[in-house]
Formats: C-alpha cells, sequence, structure tokens
C-alpha cells in the first residue's frame, strides 16, 4: 500500500456539505466527470504536441460502462492520467482546501455551477455514490498505475493498481436512492442535455452519444445556410425557420464564441424569458443567459460559449460584472452590425422580417444608446406612399432611387402590401406639403376611416402599430424635436378642409349651414363634454367621406394613455372629445332638410324630429365605433337606435 490517511481539510461535515449543497440538482455530476475526462484528453494532445510525450496518443474517447449487478458507474478516458503525487496533490490537498473555502463562500446557494474549479468538479460525484475508486496511469515514462478509493468520509485509502494502460476510470458505487443512474437511457439522456458538443467521443456500450462538432466553434466561412438552419432545427425542434442569425467569434479582449438566431415572433413565446443556452468549452451550463445579454435581446435563440463568463458567482454579481457587461456589449455590436449588412445587401429579406424583428430592435434603441447609434438610420415605417407602391411582374425589391431608401417588398408571399420608409426620407419626401410634420396610425382597422382621408389628399402617412410604438413616438420626437408628430385621429391638417369663410348666412335664421348643424347635433347628443366642430372635408366625391369623425386631441389622449399605464388598467374613453361632423357629406345635407321641414304637431316632437334627433344620434355612434369607442351599453343602445331608425325609414317609406 503506498498510503493510508485522511484527507486535510478543516471542516469536519465537508462531505455532507457536497452531497446537499455543492449542486442543486445532483445529475451534475455525470457533466462534470465528463468535463474532467475530456480535460483530460485535451492535456495529452498538448504536452504531445510540445514534445514531452512520443507514444502514440490513439484515438480519443470517452467510455461509460453500467454494472446493474455491482451497481457501479464508470467514466473512463485515455487521457493524460496521474500519478501518485499528482492525486494526492489535485485531489486529496488542492480539492479540498478550494472545496472548504468555496462552500464557505457560497453555502445556500446550491444553484451556483462549479466547472473551472479543478477537482471540484469530481467531488460532485459524492452526491450520488457511497464510494468512489480512481484507477489511474500517468502518460509519463516509468510510470506506476494507482488506485484511489473513498468511501465518502474523510478516510482515503491509495496503493499500487494493475492497470497498463494510460488514463483514469472513475467508478461510482451508486446510493440506494440514486440507482436510477444505472438505465442507459438515463445516462444517454444526460449525456445529450450536458455533452452533447463535448469534442471527444462519448460511448456507452460502443455507441457514440454526443454530436461532437459544436457549430458555433467553426468558422463562418466554413458553414452553409443549412448548417445554421440544421443547428437550429436540432436547438429548437418543431418550431418555425429562424429569420437571420449572427456569428460570435472573438478571442480578445475576452473569449465568446456563439450562434445568436433572431426566432419568428409567436403569441405564446415569453419575451421576458432568455432561450439563449450558455456553454463553457462546450459544456452546458444554463438554459439562459438572462444576466449576460442585454436585455431587448432576450428573446433571441442560440448558443453563447464563454470560458470569460464567471459560473460560480451569483446572479447579482454576473449583472455588475465588468467583463459581462462588456460582452453583453460586444454580443449588442455584432447584432448591429448584421442588420445593418442585411439592410445594405438584402432588403427584401430585411422587410419580410421586419414585423418580427422590428420589436427586438426598437426596444434595444430605447435602452442601448450605442446600440441606437448603430441602427438609427435603418429604422423603418410600413408607408402609405405611393411613390413605390406600383409593383412589377415579378418578385423584386424596387428601390425608388439612389438617394432614397423608399422600396416595395413584392414578394406575394411576404403579406406586406405597402412600401417601408425611414423616417429622414419621409421628412425629405414630405417637405413642400407639410414640413416637418409626420402622421402616423396605429391601428390600421378602426383609423381606417382617417387613412384613407389623409391619403385621398396625398398625405403620406405611417404605421406605427406595434405595440412598442406607443413608446418610441415619443423616443422619435426627443430625437426629431423640430418635428411634429401627428395621429390621423388627433386632429385633420388644413390641406384636408374645405374653406369655411364663403359660405352663406340663412336670413330666416342669421346663422350659417354649418352653425345650424353644430347646434343640431349638440342639441340632439345632450354631451356637453363632447366637442361639436363642423367642417367640410375636402374630396373629388363627398359620399367617399365619413359623415362625421371622433378625434382624440394628441396631448390629452398621450396623458390618458399615460395614466392608464401608471395604474396598470385598460384605458377609457375619454368623455372630453370631438366630433366633427362633415358638412359636405350628402347624409347631413339630407339631415338639414329634414330638420327645416319638421312641423311641430301640438306638444312634443315631430316625426320629422325624432327621425333627425336619431340619425344625429346614429352618426354619432358610427364615428364612436370607428374608435372602438363603445362599451357594453353603448353597443346595445347603438343595436336598439340602428333598429329605432330603420324603422322610422320604412315607416316614412311606406306611407
Amino acid at each position: 500500500m503506498l498510503e493510508q490517511g485522511t484527507i486535510s481539510i478543516h471542516t469536519e461535515n465537508i462531505f455532507p456539505i457536497i452531497k446537499k449543497s455543492l449542486y442543486s440538482d445532483h445529475q451534475i455530476f455525470l457533466r462534470e466527470l465528463v468535463s474532467n475526462a475530456v480535460d483530460a484528453i485535451q492535456k495529452l494532445t498538448m504536452v504531445s504536441r510540445a514534445g514531452e510525450y512520443s507514444g502514440d496518443t490513439g484515438e480519443p474517447e470517452i467510455t461509460i460502462a453500467i454494472d446493474k449487478d455491482k451497481k457501479t458507474l464508470s467514466i473512463s478516458d485515455n487521457g493524460i492520467g496521474m500519478t501518485a503525487e499528482e492525486v494526492k496533490k489535485y485531489i486529496n490537498q488542492v480539492a479540498f482546501s478550494s472545496a472548504e473555502e468555496f462552500i464557505h463562500k457560497y453555502e445556500g446557494k446550491a444553484d451556483q455551477p462549479i466547472i473551472g474549479h479543478f477537482g471540484l468538479g469530481f467531488y460532485s460525484s459524492f452526491m450520488v455514490a457511497k464510494q468512489v475508486e480512481i484507477d489511474t496511469l500517468s502518460y509519463q515514462e516509468g510510470a506506476t498505475a494507482v488506485h484511489w478509493i473513498c468511501d465518502g468520509s474523510p478516510a482515503f485509502t491509495l496503493d499500487e493498481s494493475s492497470r497498463t494502460t494510460r488514463g483514469t476510470t472513475i467508478t461510482l458505487t451508486l446510493m440506494a436512492e440514486e440507482e436510477e443512474f444505472l438505465e442507459p437511457a438515463r445516462i444517454k439522456n444526460l449525456v445529450k442535455t450536458f455533452c452533447d458538443f463535448m469534442p471527444v467521443p462519448i460511448k456507452l456500450d460502443g455507441e457514440v452519444l454526443n454530436r461532437q462538432k459544436a457549430p458555433w466553434r467553426e468558422s463562418a466561412s466554413n458553414l452553409t445556410q443549412e448548417d445554421y438552419l440544421e443547428f437550429y432545427r436540432y436547438l429548437y425542434p418543431f418550431q418555425e425557420e429562424p429569420l437571420l442569425w449572427v456569428h460570435l467569434n472573438t478571442d480578445y479582449p475576452f473569449i465568446v464564441n456563439g450562434i445568436l438566431y433572431f426566432p419568428k415572433m409567436r403569441p405564446d413565446v415569453d419575451v421576458t424569458k432568455g432561450q439563449i443556452k450558455l456553454f463553457c468549452n462546450q459544456v452546458f451550463v444554463s438554459d439562459n443567459c438572462e444576466e449576460i445579454i442585454p436585455q431587448f435581446l432576450m428573446p433571441m435563440r442560440g448558443v453563447i460559449d464563454s470560458t470569460d463568463i464567471p459560473l460560480n458567482v451569483s446572479r447579482s454579481y454576473l449583472q455588475g460584472d465588468r467583463t459581462v457587461k462588456r460582452i453583453g456589449d460586444y454580443i449588442a455590436k455584432k447584432v448591429g452590425d448584421r442588420l445593418k449588412e442585411l439592410y445594405r445587401n438584402d432588403k427584401e429579406q430585411y422587410i419580410n422580417a421586419w414585423k418580427d424583428l422590428g420589436t427586438f430592435v426598437k426596444f434595444g434603441v430605447l435602452n442601448d444608446e450605442k446600440f441606437k447609434k448603430q441602427v438609427e438610420d435603418i429604422l423603418i415605417f410600413r408607408s402609405t406612399a405611393e411613390l413605390a407602391a406600383e409593383k412589377t411582374e415579378t418578385p423584386a425589391v424596387e428601390v425608388q432611387s439612389s438617394d432614397s431608401d423608399v422600396w416595395q417588398d413584392v414578394n406575394s408571399n411576404s403579406g406586406n402590401s405597402l412600401p417601408y420608409t425611414t423616417i429622414k426620407e419621409y421628412l425629405e419626401r414630405n417637405k413642400e406639403r407639410h414640413e416637418n410634420k409626420v402622421f402616423y396610425c396605429t391601428d390600421e382597422a378602426s383609423q381606417a376611416t382617417y387613412i384613407a382621408l389623409h391619403k385621398n389628399q396625398g398625405l403620406e402617412v405611417l404605421f406605427m402599430d406595434s405595440f412598442i410604438d406607443t413608446h418610441f413616438i415619443n423616443f422619435l420626437e426627443r430625437e426629431y424635436q423640430d418635428v411634429k408628430f401627428t395621429r390621423v385621429d388627433s386632429d385633420l391638417d388644413n390641406t384636408l378642409l374645405d374653406d369655411k369663410s364663403s359660405e352663406i348666412v340663412d336670413p330666416t335664421t342669421n346663422k350659417t349651414k354649418s352653425e345650424i348643424i353644430k347646434e343640431l347635433f349638440e342639441k340632439s347628443l345632450n354631451k356637453p363634454k363632447v366637442n361639436i366642430r363642423t367642417e367640410s372635408l375636402k374630396s373629388e366625391d363627398s359620399k367617399a367621406t365619413p359623415p362625421a369623425m371622433v378625434l382624440l386631441p394628441e396631448i390629452l389622449r398621450r396623458l390618458r394613455d399615460m395614466n392608464a399605464m401608471m395604474q396598470q388598467q385598460n384605458a377609457d374613453f375619454p368623455e372630453d372629445h370631438v366630433l366633427l361632423v362633415n358638412t359636405a357629406h350628402p347624409l347631413i345635407e339630407n339631415l338639414l332638410t329634414i330638420n327645416q321641414g319638421s312641423i311641430i304637431q301640438g306638444e312634443g316632437e315631430s316625426s320629422s324630429e325624432q327621425l333627425t334627433k336619431m340619425i344625429c344620434q346614429h352618426v354619432y355612434d358610427l364615428a364612436l365605433m370607428s374608435q372602438k369607442g363603445f362599451d357594453a351599453d353603448g353597443m346595445k343602445s347603438f343595436v336598439e337606435r340602428s333598429n329605432d331608425v330603420l324603422t322610422k325609414l320604412t315607416e316614412q317609406a311606406s306611407k
């Protein structure tokens, strides 16, 4: 026997702490032992290349063996091996002194992985084993094979071994409650989870269990588009194809490798939960990198592999770590570079991806000044512009001119029927008609009437209809302080209105047509908080314009939305709003005629007055409906009033 003794430690109960507190998940032991085996093989390669070993290194491999009768699980490698002195140093002394220090510092934080602490990974085996053996033979010429055994107490024995092959075998005699690890299916699953991309074949019963090749460690020039797509399908099966990807590869001033994908955004995707897998030297560590990547990139997927990310510290420490912050900045910059590259080289793909990409990009612009400067010139918005709206016979990207970035995606599968533009190009294009003014909409369906009104008069409208755009408009106003951003339903530009100065005054009432209509609606609606405004809307066909529109003043609407957000509730439709009555519409003209012809019969209202009042209310309801201004009671009243109006009209028609 070479030696018998006790491991030098100060904490008598260190083994119970290791068993219960070193890791929160016992299955991690396999990852640690296989990682050590990979290290041993790579070290042999290094000493061989350095000329310190002239023997045959052979084909590297790690073998896992299960013996259900003996309740043992073993992990063998053909790597560098250890001498008796190295076992004493790395297993008995360094490991335990490091373990004691580590446990004192991080006791109670059992979710922290230990990768990178030499020897500690080995001791994770005591979480599942009642006895652990090391059988090893060093690569050094004339070395003696040794056998180390420990039963989970500080006592150990170290003896000579009959082993004749270079390398190390770790044998675990499993505790009764851990015998699940004697099932081949369980081991295969763990290897796939934690060790799939380790660069050494891992075998069980002659079958290689792991893929070995880590695409993120390859040069981007060596990978095809299909390689990237195949890797994404492997990581995230049964998902739609990604929009695009970013390949990370740097070794200064830190080491980071990885591939990040922009996924198709689906309603069931939680954008606050990270789905990027964290690796360290191709060893799987975690399912997310929430403390490492910028928050706005959280919905991205893929892999980040770095040895410069401290893995044995708390999340709060990670968030404040300078290197981690620089790595996050590097990732954001690479994403920005990739977006600009796509914008320059493939605008069609950029447009097709923008519906999903836009949320990422805008969120990043709002939260990261460096990223904002990178991408501020490639922020695009769908537009009603006619300039580039013509379609060609074959799918292509139509660029308007050499000095403009308005383009039309004519791919019939893209779902985009309108061109896209940047704010700068919008302002340049419209400076003759309305300098430093931007018209926008936030809901294409409910604001369709307002959009059409602007479009028919040649006013370009931008679609800012994603959930983030409410906040993004405020950002744009800070960036373009001389520009006024006006939602199409907040007020109407003078371009849309006819001049009322030439209206004739009725000598019998001494009032203009507009004044009479205003009074008629005020009386019929009896809503003091609704401001009735009469205007004649420009149009070649007055029937094509709405008889009335509800306008929500920009400032008041934003205050309402802000209050609702702060109180975490839906914004109620404001009682104070504007009802703009279109005096040029035939319905309003007819309404005026009906009202002027009403004859009071005794007390009360004539049938014509009743019909006039109901039509005024109906016109108001229709204007409210386009703004989604109804609650349940309002909708009920609208349906009942619609029936009454139709009944009145049919009664008159039948006389």
